[in-house]
Parts: C-alpha cells; structure tokens; sequence
C-alpha cells in the first residue's frame, strides 16, 4: 500500500525568474533553498515553504496566466518509491522507472486521468532540499 506523507512541492513557470524570486521572497517571506543551473547560469530554484514543502520555479520565457495549465506538476512524497512504485504499476498505471535526480531524491512520474503530472519523491540524506548547494541540472 502507497502511503503519501505530504505535498513535497509544486513547480510553477516563470517569465521573470528574479522578480518571481523577489515576490515569493519579499511578499511571502520564501527564502531561497537552492538553485538549479544549467551552463553556469540559473535557470531555476526552489523556494522554502517550511518544513519539508517548497515551490520549484523554472524560466519559461512565454510562460503567461491563462485558463489552462497553470501548474506545471505537483510532487509527493513517498515513504518508499520502490514500494509506490510497485503499487501503482499494481494498480494498472503507467509509471516511470525510479531515477536518481540532480537534487539527490529519487523519482518517479505518473499522470491523472487528465494527463496532469505528478512526481514521486523519496528524499534522501544529500537531498539538497535539505542540504542546500546548487546543483547542475541534467535533463
């Protein structure tokens, strides 16, 4: 049986990478966990919510507000992936393979039946959700 444990995070885009930084920073207190890079320059970063939640943003030039779309994916955190992973695939859903992602978490991706994302989190140790440190981005 899958046990969820919370709502790890939400990915949102971004036009303005450093004045949505700023927003989340300055009107709602959001500090800076991370950010991920790509070629020596960020191109995201994830935002503190408190205890083990946060917001990832991504730069997304055309990124605009609209009717549909608006959050890229939500992500939850699992007790055990392995363990969610056979569950869900007992369940009949297609889900990814388990991968070792940039930010030291294990991960693995299913869809709603409307096609919206969800990540699968187990966090580990190095996690730098936790341990903080820039991490080059490999996809």
């Amino acid at each position: 049986m899958i046990k969820v444990k919370q709502l790890a995070h939400v990915c949102i885009f971004a036009h303005d990478l450093e004045a949505t930084r700023s927003f989340y920073r300055d009107a709602l207190g959001m500090d800076t966990q991370f950010n991920f890079l790509r070629d020596g320059t960020v191109f995201g970063f994830y935002l503190n919510c408190g205890g083990r939640s946060h917001v990832e943003v991504f730069q997304k030039d055309e990124a605009r507000y609209g009717d549909l779309n608006q959050i890229n994916h939500f992500c939850l955190e699992v007790e055990n992936i392995d363990a969610a992973i056979a569950h869900i695939r007992a369940n009949g859903i297609d889900v990814t393979a388990k991968k070792h992602a940039c930010d030291d978490t294990w991960q693995a991706w299913i869809r709603d039946p409307n096609g919206v994302k969800i990540e699968l989190f187990e966090y580990t140790e190095k996690s730098a959700q936790f341990a903080g440190g820039d991490r080059i981005a490999d996809w």
